[in-house]
């Protein structure tokens, strides 16, 4: 089984898809999960391998949900009395067998896509330093970069394509003046002032650039900025479990049942059982 997931992590990892891998790095008696146990959860939530019961299971898919929403890795320790640790995330096992689990889950992410329009010095050398911070230059997914450093040949055209792609990050390499004139352009062509609103310029930080590779390390500095700027991510909205008093996702719910007009939710059958018969 250990050989499958890393085959699947293998294959989404080459096909650019989000995922995390998780693996039990310790656990104590009486748990069905054994250290070393390994499961993959893909963005949309499938769920590949052991990491333990249904009583697990739903914890790890909203940890690993998090995960790939903020880009860290994390912890995770399941016990049926949580106790709080620097670096663990500490949260109630409920399964019935008393015993406890760590898992750590590692976020997987697609490289980051630098678009670059353009063949002037600067254009080759953001490609070259792209390429050693780890860029991807030709893929088809991940978060987009854009710069445009066509230096007169073609901006208005090279700045209308990379506004479709709808980079997080586009900037123009040209003096004020002229990317007035690009912009002004754009404007009469129907491209709308919000959707030109991103567009930065000068392109980078200011740092006294000067050469075609100074302006490169300047642009990536922006975009480095830009990338470790810290992201509210907000929490999802979690119902609780009446029985074991688990937090349950209700977009991912297998286990539900109407009582007065309520709906509730549940982390696993023999909890809604539990429920129907009281």
């Amino acid at each position: 089984m250990r050989a499958e997931l890393l085959q699947l992590a293998a294959d989404l990892a080459k096909k650019g898809e989000p995922f995390v891998l998780a693996m039990v790095v310790r656990r104590e008696s009486y748990s069905s999960a054994q250290q070393g146990d390994m499961a993959v959860i893909t963005a949309g939530g499938e769920y590949h391998g052991w990491l333990g019961g249904n009583c697990t299971q739903p914890t790890v898919k909203r940890e690993a949900q998090a995960a790939l929403a903020d880009g860290k890795p994390r912890l995770v320790s399941l016990s049926p009395q949580p106790e709080e640790r620097p670096g663990v995330i500490a949260l109630p096992m409920t399964c019935h067998s008393g015993g406890s689990v760590d898992i750590y889950l590692e976020p997987v992410l697609p490289a980051p896509r630098l678009l670059v329009f353009g063949d002037s010095p600067c254009a080759r050398a953001l490609s070259r330093l792209g390429e050693v911070m780890g860029y991807s230059l030709a893929g088809e997914r991940g978060p987009a970069y854009a710069v445009i450093a066509t230096m007169g040949e073609n901006d208005e055209e090279s700045l209308a394509q990379a506004l479709a792609q709808k980079p997080a990050y586009l900037a123009v390499v040209a003096s004020r003046k002229r990317f007035a004139e690009i912009r002004e352009s754009l404007l009469a062509r129907g491209v709308s002032e919000k959707a030109l609103e991103i567009v930065r310029n000068p392109a980078g930080l200011d740092i006294g650039a000067r050469t075609p590779e100074e302006v490169a390390l300047s642009i990536f500095a922006e975009i480095v900025q830009l990338r470790h700027v810290a992201k509210v991510v907000e929490p999802p909205a979690f119902e609780i479990d009446p029985i074991c008093n688990m937090k349950v996702d209700p977009k991912t719910a297998r286990f539900t049942a109407d009582r007065e007009g309520r709906k509730y939710y549940f982390c696993n059958p023999r909890c809604r059982e539990k429920f129907l018969a009281a």
